[in-house]
């Protein structure tokens, strides 16, 4: 929630006329809505869902999230190896909170450590492509960075809204409620702390 509503949507209505940007992330959620409810049916039919649907969401979503920060770079650094070099690192400590908190959900989901840390790796190889693309083409898909960027704040959106708050909820013990309530705070508090630092 945080990452989505601190940092991408403002970013994207900064470049995106009038309501473009809040369609945009209306699209992205409705649309991991619909992949949810795919894999969902896909998966749990039969009546045995061992691995949540949440975790593929997080693995989709994680990865457009770093092909994005894949086609910031790369603008980054054809502007300044200095903006590059900045960009970078705002980039990595963004990322490594994120992707400890991601690994943590997918071995909730079901997924074991070994199998949660490989398909995190391999999501987090898309801000390679996003870097290769952004490189060599970035002067003719301005627009889809622009452009993907609401959509994952609306795909981040829904991962909350619909995956972890309501596992939150259904915490019936108050100490770890509080604890669960605790890391909301501190990570949305982290999140903001970085907009102003590198804002």
């Amino acid at each position: 929630m945080g990452g989505a509503l601190l940092h991408l949507l403002p970013e994207a209505a900064e470049q995106i006329p009038g309501i473009g940007a809040f369609v945009l992330a209306i699209i992205g959620f409705s649309v991991f809505l619909a992949i949810e409810k795919f894999l969902h049916w896909h998966h749990c039919h039969s009546g045995k869902c061992e691995q949540h649907s949440l975790s593929y969401l997080i693995l989709i979503g994680d990865g457009f999230h770093n092909f994005i920060d894949g086609l910031i770079l790369a603008a980054s650094f054809l502007t300044s190896f200095e903006l590059g070099i900045t960009t970078f690192f705002a980039v990595a400590l963004h990322e490594i909170p994120q992707e400890i908190g991601d690994f943590g959900v997918l071995v909730y989901g079901g997924f074991s450590k070994m199998k949660a840390l490989l398909f995190n790796f391999a999501s987090a190889l898309t801000v390679i492509i996003g870097g290769l693309v952004g490189y060599f083409i970035m002067g003719n898909i301005g627009w889809l960075a622009v452009s993907l960027i609401p959509f994952t704040a609306g795909s981040f959106m829904y991962i909350a809204a619909s995956g972890l708050i309501p596992e939150i909820k259904k915490e019936t013990s108050w100490k770890k409620s509080v604890a669960a309530l605790g890391a909301f705070a501190i990570g949305i508090s982290l999140m903001y702390l970085f907009k102003l630092v590198f804002s």
